[in-house]
C-alpha cells in the first residue's frame, strides 16, 4: 500500500493556480486621496486596477500592532465613480531602518472579484448554482452504472459486483467556472475569486515554514532555473497515508507562514487565508489563494526568538501541557479488548520499562459510533481506567481514545439524532446535510467554523455524556482535514456550506483546528460537573493542524512508514512545524505502516525520546512491537531510550513552560541558537533540545559512526558527551563520533545547568516527589547556568503565582547559587545530586554554609559528584567548591 497521487491534485490541475501562476497580473495602484487614519491608528485607503474592467476598487487597511508585526488587509468594497491620482502598491518593513520584508514587491497582487450580475449582486448565490450536478453526482460515467457499496481509504469506490474502482482518472476541466476532477464535480457557484500577493525579503539566505509538507526544513526554489520543484508547495489539509518524500504536496496540516532568515536577522510573512493555498519559494514567497481576501502579516523580528514572540501575539499561546503528556505514549491500530489493555500494561511492569498513556484506536468503539465502547470487548471501561486491579490510574497512567469528525448515520445513535435535530451538520450545495463515507460508513460532518457547534460538542465530553469516561481518560481527534473516502481528494466537496451559508473552500483549512479546539475545550471542562473547583489540564491529540492548533494541544506528521527514509524526514518536518509555531509535534515512532526491524525501530526509539510528543503507534496490519517483542538486547536498548526521556522531564517540562510563555520550540533547528552561522541554515539532520542539548540521530542502517556538526566555534562553546562525558570543541566542519546501536549521540552544551531525574517508576506521576539532580557542564570559564520549572503538573494553578515557580540556578568562580525568578511555589523535593562535568582541578572542600559536603572527584572523566548538597529544589542556597 502507498499513496495514490493521481487522486490528488497539482497546481497544473487546479484552475485558480495553473491560472494565475505564471500569469503577470494589471498593476494594483494606490489612491493617496483616500488615505486616512482612524482614531484607533489603522490607515484606510482604495486599490485599484485589476481583471475586471469596471470593478470596484479594493478597501485597504493597513495597522501597526505594538509587537512590531504590521497587518496589511485587502477586502471587495464598494467605491464612487472616479479617476484619482495613483501611486504603485508596495509596502516595505523597516528593522533600525534596513528593508526585512517588501509585499508586493514583484506587483503580484492580484484579487479576482466576485462575479456579479451586472446591476445588483453576486451571482449564484450558495444554494442556486443552476445547472450544476447535485451533490451526490460524483459524474455518472465515473461508475459505469455499477452499485457502489463501500468507499476505501484510498477514495476509490468498492462495488457490488466485488470489483474495485480503477487507477483511469478524469482529470479536471479547464476554465473559470465548473471543475472536474477525478470523477468529481465542484460546481464554483460564484466562479473565480482568487486572490495573491508575493512577499520579498531582502536579507533571506533560507527559508522556512508553510508546513506540512515531507520535505526539507529549508524550503525549495519552485520557480528560475535553479528551482527544485516544478510545482508550488500547496496548503491543503488532506488524509495523504504513506505520504512521498521530497515533494511539495499537500499533508495533513496548513500553517501559511513563511519564516526568512540570513546573517542579518529573522522576519517572516503570514498569511491569513484558510482557502487553498499553493507558494512558489525563492528569495521570497508568492501565495496564491483559491478565495478569501488578502490579509498579511508582516513580522519583523529581527531576532528568531522576537519572531516566536510576534507570532505567539498574533495566534495564541502553546497551551502548557499536562505533565504526563510530555512522557511516553504507547499505541495500536487496535488493542482488542480489556484482557489486551491489561496484558500490555503487565508486560511494561514485567519489563520495567515506564510509560504513561496507552491508546485506544477507533475499534474500541461500538461500530466506529464514537462516544461508545464495544460492549463485547471492553464491557467495564471505567474499571479498566481505574481500578487497582489494571493499574492504569493507580500507578498514575492515563488512557487515549480515539474521537473522529465523521458521524455515524444511525437514527439509533444519539450524537447522529441530536445532531440532526439540532442543525449542526455540514449542508451539501443543495441544503441537506451533507452524506460522505468514511470509518462508519454512511457520515455526516459537525461544522465546526459554528460556535455554538463547537459548545454543543464540548458537552458531549462530559462525564455523564460521555458513558464510560473518567477524568483519566484524553482524547485523539484523527481524521479531521477532514477525510471522506468517496469525496474529491478523499476530502469534503468545496461547494459544501456551512450553517451560515459559507462554502466549504473558504475555511477548509481551519477545519481540523476548530475540532481540536472544540474537543479541548470539552476534555478541560470535563469533570467540573461534579468537581467545580478542580480543573485539570486535558489532554487532545489531533492529526489536522493550522494556525492557532498550539493554543489546543499537540499534532503529529500522520501515516508515515517504517522505512529508514521516513525515520530520516521526521527531523525537517518536525522542525518545520516548530518554526511554524507548533511546539507540541511527534512522528509515530517505529512508522505507522509495515514493520520496522529490530535495529530500525531502536533508532526510531532513540530518535523520538528527544522529540516533543514521545508515541509509538502501529497499523492493525503491523505486527506487534511492544518495546519487548523484539527480545534480547533489543528490550534493553529501548529501555534506555524511554528512560533517557524520562530522566529529561524537568528539562522537557521547562522548555514546554517556556513555549507557553514566549512561544520558542523546544525542538530547535540550530539557526535558531546560532542565527549567524551559515553552516547551520539549511541543517536538517540534527537538532538542538532547547539551547542545551544538541541531538545527532542514526537514520541509516548499519550505522556504527555519524557526522556531526557542533556549532559555537566563534564563542569556544563546548559540548560533552552525556554518556562518556567526553568532550567535543566546536567547529565549522563536521566531526565523526561513534554511534553504536545502542547510542545516539547527545550533547550537552558547555556553560549549561539541566535538571534531572533519575529513579526509575513506572509512570511520570510517580516521580513528581521524587529528588533533583542538576548536571552542570562547564564552559571554557569554568561557568554554566540554567533553569527549573515547577508546578503541579496537573491543575490551571500555575498561572497564580502560588501555583508556580521559575528557578535559576547559576554556577561561576566555584559558588553554585539558586534564586527565584518568578512565582513562590514551593514543592517538597530535595536535590539529591550535583553533577559537575569539565573541572580541571580537584576541589578540596564543598561546603553549605558552614556544613562540609561529600563529594566524589573523577579525573578520568574530570566529573565532580556532590551527593545529598541537603537543599531544597525550590530554595534559594549557595554552595561553594573550593580548590
Amino acid at each position: 500500500m502507498a499513496v495514490d497521487v493521481k487522486k490528488f491534485r497539482t497546481c497544473q490541475d487546479t484552475g485558480f493556480c495553473r491560472r494565475n501562476r505564471r500569469a503577470i497580473p494589471p498593476r494594483r495602484s494606490l489612491d493617496p486621496a483616500s488615505l486616512e487614519v482612524a482614531e484607533n491608528g489603522v490607515i484606510r485607503g482604495l486599490v485599484a486596477g485589476g481583471t475586471s474592467g469596471g470593478a470596484p476598487p479594493l478597501q485597504l487597511e493597513v495597522a501597526l500592532y505594538e509587537s512590531g508585526v504590521a497587518r496589511v488587509r485587502i477586502t471587495e468594497a464598494a467605491a464612487p465613480n472616479q479617476k484619482p491620482r495613483f501611486n504603485p502598491l508596495r509596502f516595505d518593513a523597516y528593522v533600525n531602518g534596513a528593508p526585512v520584508a517588501a509585499a508586493n514587491a514583484a506587483g503580484l497582487l492580484h484579487f479576482e472579484q466576485r462575479k456579479r450580475d451586472g446591476a445588483q449582486g453576486e451571482r449564484a448565490l450558495p444554494g442556486d448554482a443552476g445547472d450544476a450536478p447535485p451533490a451526490d453526482a460524483d459524474v455518472p460515467q465515473a461508475h459505469s452504472g455499477k452499485e457502489v457499496i463501500d468507499y476505501g481509504e484510498d477514495g476509490k469506490a468498492v462495488y457490488a459486483d466485488g470489483t474495485h474502482e480503477s487507477d483511469s482518472q478524469h482529470r479536471q476541466d479547464p476554465g473559470l467556472g465548473e471543475e472536474r476532477f477525478d470523477g468529481h464535480v465542484d460546481t464554483k457557484p460564484f466562479g473565480a475569486t482568487s486572490v495573491g500577493m508575493d512577499v520579498w525579503f531582502p536579507g533571506s539566505q533560507e527559508l522556512y515554514g508553510i508546513p506540512e509538507h515531507a520535505a526539507s526544513m529549508a524550503l525549495k526554489a519552485t520557480t528560475g532555473d535553479g528551482a527544485s520543484y516544478s510545482d508550488p508547495y500547496r496548503l491543503y489539509t488532506l488524509d495523504v497515508f504513506e505520504y512521498e518524500l521530497d515533494v511539495p504536496m499537500a499533508l495533513y496540516g496548513a500553517i501559511p507562514l513563511a519564516v526568512s532568515h540570513g546573517a542579518g536577522g529573522t522576519a517572516a510573512a503570514f498569511w491569513w487565508n484558510p482557502s487553498e493555498t499553493f507558494v512558489d519559494g525563492g528569495k521570497g514567497v508568492r501565495w496564491l489563494s483559491e478565495s478569501g481576501v488578502v490579509d498579511l502579516m508582516i513580522l519583523p523580528g529581527p531576532t528568531p526568538a522576537d519572531m516566536f514572540k510576534q507570532y505567539m501575539l498574533l495566534t495564541g499561546a502553546p497551551a502548557m501541557p499536562p505533565h504526563f503528556s510530555v512522557a511516553f505514549h504507547q499505541c495500536r491500530w487496535n488493542y482488542r479488548d480489556e484482557a489486551d489493555v491489561a496484558a500490555v500494561d503487565a508486560g511494561f511492569e514485567a519489563e520495567d520499562i515506564p510509560y504513561d498513556v496507552l491508546w485506544l484506536d477507533i475499534e474500541h468503539t461500538d461500530g466506529k459510533r464514537y462516544f461508545t465502547w464495544d460492549k463485547t470487548h471492553f464491557p467495564d471501561p471505567i474499571t479498566m481506567q481505574a481500578s487497582v486491579e489494571n493499574k492504569l490510574a493507580a500507578h498514575g497512567r492515563k488512557m487515549v481514545t480515539i474521537v473522529d469528525p465523521h458521524i455515524k448515520r444511525d437514527d439509533g445513535f444519539y450524537i447522529h439524532k441530536k445532531a440532526t435535530a439540532l442543525g449542526h451538520y455540514i449542508k451539501d450545495h443543495t441544503g441537506k446535510d451533507f452524506d460522505g463515507w468514511c470509518w462508519s460508513g454512511s457520515s455526516s460532518y459537525l461544522d465546526f467554523t459554528a460556535p455554538e457547534v463547537r459548545q454543543w460538542w464540548a458537552e458531549q465530553f462530559t462525564l455523564e455524556n460521555y458513558k464510560g469516561s473518567t477524568r483519566s481518560l484524553h482524547i485523539w481527534n484523527d481524521m479531521n482535514e477532514p477525510s471522506v473516502f468517496n469525496g474529491p481528494e478523499v476530502s469534503m466537496r468545496k461547494d459544501c456550506l456551512s450553517r451560515a451559508g459559507v462554502e466549504h473552500r473558504e475555511w477548509h483549512n481551519i477545519y481540523g483546528m476548530y475540532m481540536h479546539r472544540a474537543t479541548a475545550e470539552g476534555v478541560q471542562a470535563r469533570g467540573l460537573e461534579t468537581r467545580p473547583s478542580d480543573p485539570a489540564r486535558g489532554f487532545v491529540l489531533s492529526r489536522s493542524f493550522g494556525p492557532g492548533t498550539q493554543r489546543w494541544g499537540p499534532i503529529w506528521t500522520g501515516d508515515n512508514k517504517a522505512s529508514w527514509e521516513h525515520l530520516r524526514i521526521a527531523t525537517p518536518m518536525l522542525l518545520s512545524i516548530s518554526i511554524a509555531g507548533v511546539p507540541f509535534a511527534g512522528a509515530d515512532v517505529g512508522g505507522f505502516f509495515g514493520d520496522p526491524s529490530p535495529e530500525l525501530f531502536t533508532r526510531w526509539m532513540q530518535a523520538g525520546a528527544y522529540q516533543p510528543f514521545f508515541r509509538s503507534h502501529a497499523h492493525h496490519d503491523s505486527k506487534r512491537r511492544e518495546p519487548w517483542v523484539f527480545g534480547v538486547p533489543w528490550t534493553s536498548r529501548i529501555r534506555a531510550a524511554i528512560m533517557a526521556r524520562y530522566a529529561l522531564l524537568p528539562y522537557w517540562y521547562t522548555l514546554f513552560a517556556q513555549a507557553h510563555s514566549d512561544g520558542m520550540p523546544p525542538m530547535r533547528a540550530l539557526w535558531i541558537q546560532y542565527p549567524t552561522d551559515a553552516a547551520t541554515f539549511a541543517m536538517d539532520d540534527q537538532w538542538l533540545v532547547g539551547a542545551d542539548l544538541l541531538v545527532k540521530p542514526v537514520t541509516t542502517s548499519g550505522a556504527s559512526t555519524v557526522e556531526v556538526y557542533f556549532p559555537g566555534a566563534d564563542q569556544g562553546t563546548l559540548w560533552y558527551d552525556v554518556d562518556t562525558l567526553e568532550v567535543q570543541r566546536a567547529s565549522t566542519h563536521l566531526q565523526q563520533v561513534n554511534a553504536p546501536v545502542d547510542k545516539i549521540p547527545v550533547y550537552q552544551r558547555g556553560g549549561s545547568i539541566i535538571p534531572k531525574q533519575m529513579r526509575l517508576r513506572r509512570s511520570s506521576a510517580l516521580m513528581r516527589a521524587d529528588p533533583y539532580t542538576l548536571v552542570i557542564a562547564l564552559d571554557g570559564a569554568g561557568a554554566a547556568e540554567g533553569t527549573l520549572y515547577l508546578d503541579d503538573g496537573e491543575s490551571f494553578d500555575y498561572t497564580t503565582d502560588q501555583g508556580h515557580a521559575l528557578r535559576r540556578f547559576t554556577y561561576a568562580n566555584g559558588t553554585l547559587s539558586a534564586t527565584g525568578v518568578s512565582g513562590l511555589y514551593q514543592p517538597g523535593n530535595a536535590i539529591e545530586r550535583i553533577v559537575i562535568i569539565g573541572m580541571v582541578t580537584e576541589p578540596t572542600a564543598i561546603t553549605a554554609g558552614d556544613e562540609q559536603l561529600d563529594f566524589r572527584w573523577m579525573q578520568a572523566t574530570s566529573e565532580l559528584v556532590i551527593r545529598k548538597p541537603g537543599v531544597l529544589v525550590a530554595s534559594d542556597f549557595v554552595l561553594r567548591v573550593r580548590s
